[in-house]
């Protein structure tokens, strides 16, 4: 089975029966890890058998904890891993393209034309940290999933007819954002710092405010009388 086929994507999802739900979640989870399946066709297969809204949701799910899971392959295993999968020219030059500026990971990531999933395992092979990789999916990513969702299958906006006004305003559109994305990169990756800096003064809050549970074995104390 080919796996570069919408049709047979949509077969493969439709064989499971009822279990059909989780195939689709599996592949969205696996094809960001591992299988060689483009998302674009993955997710315009799920949206054409369940719907745009349910496949965002599955779609999200899945591919935020591949995209988590390719991160910590990357880290873990290094560029042997990214080597294996991407070949040695192309981990060379995403590690390269992601060593000299994290904000250039936030903008691949945010445009279609990037090998999305390997780039996260390239991420996770330079060092940037967790929280900035994980951040930057939880913003980008959900951008390309519903845009894929309500636009990719041609249902909504036709690619014929009025489709060929629309598509081509649709294109300026996501010109002009590319071009302000670099215009205004430096505020947006502050945004995503701050994102960073709230969290982990969460956490540290949370730590400070819990009370400490400290009990000696050898003293038992009266919670009446604080005596022993």
């Amino acid at each position: 089975m080919g796996f570069n086929s919408l049709e047979e994507i949509k077969q493969l999802i439709l064989s499971g029966g009822s279990l059909s739900v989780f195939i689709f979640i599996l592949i969205q989870f696996l094809q960001v890890v591992i299988l060689p399946i483009p998302a674009i066709i993955t997710t315009i297969a799920g949206s054409l058998i369940f719907g745009p809204w349910p496949t965002f949701l599955m779609s999200f799910l899945a591919i935020m904890l591949g995209s988590v899971a390719a991160f910590l392959m990357g880290r873990k295993f290094g560029k042997g891993i990214l080597t294996w999968i991407a070949g040695k020219e192309d981990c060379e030059k995403w590690t390269n393209k992601l060593t000299n500026g994290k904000y250039v990971f936030f903008l691949m990531m945010l445009f279609p034309v990037f090998p999305d999933d390997i780039l996260c395992i390239a991420a996770g092979v330079t060092n940037m940290s967790f929280d900035f990789f994980f951040f930057t999916n939880l913003i980008t990513r959900p951008i390309g999933i519903i845009c894929t969702c309500f636009l990719g299958s041609g249902e909504i906006i036709p690619f014929s007819g009025y489709g060929l006004i629309v598509w081509p305003i649709l294109i300026v559109i996501l010109i002009l954002v590319f071009v302000l994305s670099i215009k205004y990169k430096e505020k947006i990756e502050q945004f995503v710092d701050r994102l960073i800096k709230n969290k982990n003064k969460n956490v540290k809050n949370k730590v400070l405010t819990e009370p400490l549970n400290i009990s000696d074995g050898n003293n038992n104390y009266d919670d009446k009388t604080n005596k022993k």
